[in-house]
């Protein structure tokens, strides 16, 4: 591991760059990328935003199964994208059709078919994104696990403060010639972009974020976890935080519990039973924090 004082400097070197935003802070706010990674989460918002899916896929490479919702709210161009479903698994079983509630009506969707989470997809598709569709502002939504012991609860949305992997594991020690610091690169730690008015009018929790490609928890990634200070854990949120660093893109964090990690349920089985529930409190959180937005700059958030 790196010494402390070389690990310090190069914390505050992450740090300096997690601060940095493209200009335009003044400016109002007039495209926003929504990224998300399940049809689940995603079909709610789609209804209360009434986008339209972009059929023919104009803004992403051949052959990839991403998938656009596009349209105009409050003066906003929406962008919704999710990384569709997985082009060989996605379609092996028989899908069952279920319905989820969105103001009254059903939105049908497949509940067998695989659904293309964790970090590689996040990663292409909100890269790909922001080279087509150019937004002031990225907006990842999604479900996540909680920590009863930093008071997560279900249906929880909290609004997140920082981000970190919790399974890229690299212990190396610095370089006799040079300070490679690759234990600090492995956790990626990074700041979500600063919405202090945004929190104090929708009194939303705020809690840190911990990313990893599973869904249960090893030893080790609890332990990292710990480390990380996190509240929630995903499969999608810090590979979002990369991706908008590397374009000095504002990106913010919204994360509803679907399950406690750390209480007595089994953790896909709690997953599953309170998907549709807590995509539900999703949508509106998100419908919140969309409605907040208009009109406004990046610094009045």
């Amino acid at each position: 591991m790196a010494p402390p004082e070389e690990t310090e400097a190069a914390a505050a070197a992450i740090e300096e760059e997690n601060l940095a935003v493209k200009p335009g802070g003044d400016r109002p706010i007039s495209t926003i990328l929504i990224v998300i990674a399940m049809q689940t989460e995603a079909l709610p918002l789609v209804a209360k935003f009434e986008l339209s899916e972009d059929l023919d896929r104009s803004a992403f490479p051949k052959g990839v199964p991403w998938v656009r919702y596009h349209g105009t709210y409050k003066g906003l161009d929406i962008n919704l994208v999710w990384p569709g479903k997985d082009t060989i698994l996605g379609e092996t079983q028989e899908p069952s059709n279920c319905f989820c509630q969105v103001n009254g009506s059903n939105l049908a969707f497949e509940a067998q078919s695989v659904d293309s989470v964790g970090t590689v997809s996040a990663s292409l598709l909100t890269y790909a994104s922001i080279q087509a569709l150019k937004p002031d502002l990225i907006i990842n939504a999604g479900t996540a696990g909680g920590f009863q012991a930093r008071g997560a609860c279900i249906k929880d949305v909290y609004l997140v403060s920082d981000v970190a992997f919790h399974d890229r594991r690299i212990p190396i020690p610095v370089s006799i010639h040079a300070t490679v610091v690759f234990d600090l690169y492995g956790i990626g730690t990074k700041r979500a972009f600063s919405t202090p008015y945004l929190v104090k009018e929708l009194g939303l929790k705020v809690g840190k974020l911990s990313t990893g490609d599973s869904l249960d928890m090893c030893p080790q990634d609890e332990s990292s976890i710990i480390a990380n200070d996190a509240t929630v854990k995903d499969m999608e949120g810090a590979a979002v935080a990369y991706v908008a660093g590397l374009f000095s893109i504002p990106a913010i964090f919204l994360k509803a519990v679907t399950d406690i990690v750390d209480g007595p349920k089994p953790t896909a089985e709690e997953f599953m039973e309170n998907l549709i529930a807590v995509s539900a409190a999703l949508h509106q959180a998100v419908t919140e924090v969309v409605d907040f937005i208009s009109g406004k700059s990046l610094s009045d958030l």
